[in-house]
């Protein structure tokens, strides 16, 4: 199993002293000995050594061979890999074999890492939290299999966690790569709408309104450095993506700043675990400098979840009927639940949803004029036991009020960090960062200073 960060090795095979060809081959043995155990990757890339052999022709010709130059990473269902079906895990996909990579696979291959794999998620993103799929069965937490590892990107994840790939590339529509990175004990970044290009259609479909808002494609890595180093690979404009933008990586450096702890954001209490990972983080960031003060709530978070729920639901409204024919009875019973909380609005009520985005992100813009920094639990408790998400009506509602941070940031277009603060009672414990739009580099400064206040985690022991 290979442990080093990607910083570090691409800086080895950049100079010779390992083989990108031979670290690919390690990694696809590992993931044979341990993938049957996790069962995060899906579709194994069958080019992967080949490319990592002309990587390294390359390199001995004395060409640049990238910042990421023969670092493993795998690729969630629902990102298009040139050559491979995306299926989102589902069956009627099966054969949606996609024409080219999408844009942030195409950078990462381009900055020299190596494709290994697609990894799993729930069926389409709308069976649950619970990384399940009716095309590739469930993804085991590497921790403790009777946990779940989180979704939707929670094959990344847990491959990243038990050693089977370097980095994953997931997406966030309200949590969806803070909430796997949390259960599994690793780092994620979840960045500002705009800050790299992506392409999430389905087919030829282009996304609705709520899809070209919320989702964000991002990495998953096992330290806050390596975050870091693909942020700025990942960055950029796009002609395929209007919305990328060209803003640069860093907008100048990261002091201490301000912070704000909100320790109970949904209102659904706080786990012992959850608070002591808070407790320590504040403590971290206090003593590096940054000036932490506890508040009650974030502004504008209850309207932010409300307003969410109208635009996301009315959306799924649009187009259930035809989905709900191809998700099985199980699949289904999660974004039932949810639609049934929160009901597709008639067009007063979406119109007024749009209106509510403008007037959260003014709220919290304003916030983070006194609070550049917000620290926040990303879920209220450790790993829970798989799908107690689609349980019944109160367990989806309180489900959605433990990452209620994660829904509300989004709704509000700011970056976060979810980082490990370390374990507890065997299970990974942490936090996320959240920042102003654009301020990653706040982000994942602060990030690093919660990292460097713990003891590094040892991948669990996953071995078929």
């Amino acid at each position: 199993m290979i442990t080093t960060g990607a910083r570090e090795l691409a800086a080895a095979v950049r100079a010779g002293t390992v083989s990108a060809a031979d670290l690919v081959r390690d990694t696809l043995a590992w993931i044979d000995r341990v993938n049957p155990t996790v069962n995060a990757i899906t579709q194994r890339a069958e080019d992967a050594v080949g490319e990592a052999e002309a990587l390294d022709a390359r390199r001995a010709r004395g060409a640049d061979v990238g910042p990421l130059a023969g670092v493993p990473f795998t690729v969630k269902e629902s990102i298009a890999v040139g050559g491979l079906a995306t299926t989102h895990g589902a069956r009627f996909l099966a054969r949606n074999v996609a024409a080219r990579d999408a844009p942030p696979v195409e950078r990462l291959r381009r900055a020299g890492a190596v494709f290994v794999g697609h990894t799993n998620m729930p069926t389409l993103t709308m069976a649950g939290m619970h990384s399940r799929s009716e095309l590739f069965g469930s993804t085991a937490n590497p921790w403790r299999p009777d946990r779940t590892p989180g979704g939707s990107s929670g094959g990344d994840a847990a491959a990243v966690a038990s050693g089977m790939a370097v980095l994953g590339l997931g997406n966030d529509a309200g949590g969806s790569l803070r909430l796997p990175a949390n259960f599994c004990g690793v780092a994620a970044l979840k960045p500002t709408p705009g800050r790299y290009p992506a392409d999430h259609r389905i087919g030829s479909d282009e996304p609705s309104l709520a899809s070209q808002l919320f989702p964000v494609d991002g990495p998953i890595a096992r330290t806050v450095d390596d975050l870091a180093l693909v942020h700025e690979v990942l960055c950029g404009p796009d002609p395929r993506d209007p919305r990328a933008l060209p803003v640069p990586a860093r907008l100048g450096d990261s002091p201490p700043q301000p912070v704000a702890l909100v320790r109970d954001p949904g209102g659904v209490g706080t786990s012992a675990a959850v608070s002591a990972a808070l407790d320590h983080a504040a403590d971290a960031l206090a003593a590096a400098g940054h000036e932490v003060t506890e508040v009650e709530a974030l502004p504008g978070l209850d309207e932010a979840l409300s307003a969410y729920g109208v635009l996301v639901n009315t959306e799924f409204g649009l187009i259930w009927d035809r989905i709900a024919t191809v998700l099985s009875e199980e699949d289904r019973s999660y974004q039932r639940l949810a639609m049934d909380r929160r009901p597709p609005a008639a067009l007063p009520e979406y119109i007024a949803a749009t209106a509510s985005l403008m007037a959260v992100r003014k709220a919290l813009a304003r916030f983070g004029e006194q609070f550049p920094l917000v620290l926040g639990p990303v879920y209220d408790r450790l790993a829970p036991p798989p799908d107690l998400e689609r349980a019944d009506a109160e367990a989806n509602e309180r489900y959605g009020r433990a990452m209620a941070l994660n829904v509300a940031t989004t709704f509000a277009g700011l970056p976060a960090v979810a980082v490990p603060t370390g374990l507890d009672g065997g299970l990974p414990a942490g936090v996320q960062i959240i920042g102003r739009a654009y301020r990653e580099d706040n982000c994942l400064a602060a990030a690093a200073v919660v990292e460097a206040s713990r003891a590094p985690l040892v991948p669990p022991p996953v071995d078929a």
